[in-house]
């Protein structure tokens, strides 16, 4: 604030957008980064301070899924035979450098989706 300028990118996630694309927990937890990147998003505007955030879909990393839940994963699992393909971090990666650049100074509170078509059907 006492620069009066700077740049939030938040991670959220297709499951903050749609309501069952993972576990309750995952699912209610990116809900909120989406909550708060809104918030503050319009909050700290006038200080020159802007926060968006990334909602990927796939993406290959590290997260463990060896011990999923079955009803869980059932029910998660209908909707992955939809998905056009799994993403790289790079490719994510490549959307918080836009973010951060001056390029997006007109971008603030918003959520940008990253998931090959994924949430688009």
């Amino acid at each position: 604030m006492a620069q009066e300028s700077g740049c939030i990118i938040n991670v959220a996630s297709i499951g903050g957008l749609e309501g069952s694309r993972a576990g309750v927990a995952y699912t209610a937890s990116k809900h909120a980064v989406i909550g708060m990147t809104k918030n503050v998003g319009y909050q700290y505007s006038k200080l020159g301070i802007r926060c968006n955030a990334i909602a990927p879909g796939g993406v290959k990393t590290n997260i463990d899924l060896s011990n999923p839940s079955a009803f869980g994963s059932q029910k998660a699992g209908y909707g992955m035979t939809s998905m056009p393909r799994t993403g790289e971090s790079s490719e994510i990666a490549s959307i918080a450098l836009f973010l951060a650049s001056d390029a997006s100074s007109f971008v603030n509170g918003t959520v940008i989706t990253a998931d090959a078509g994924w949430t688009a059907y």
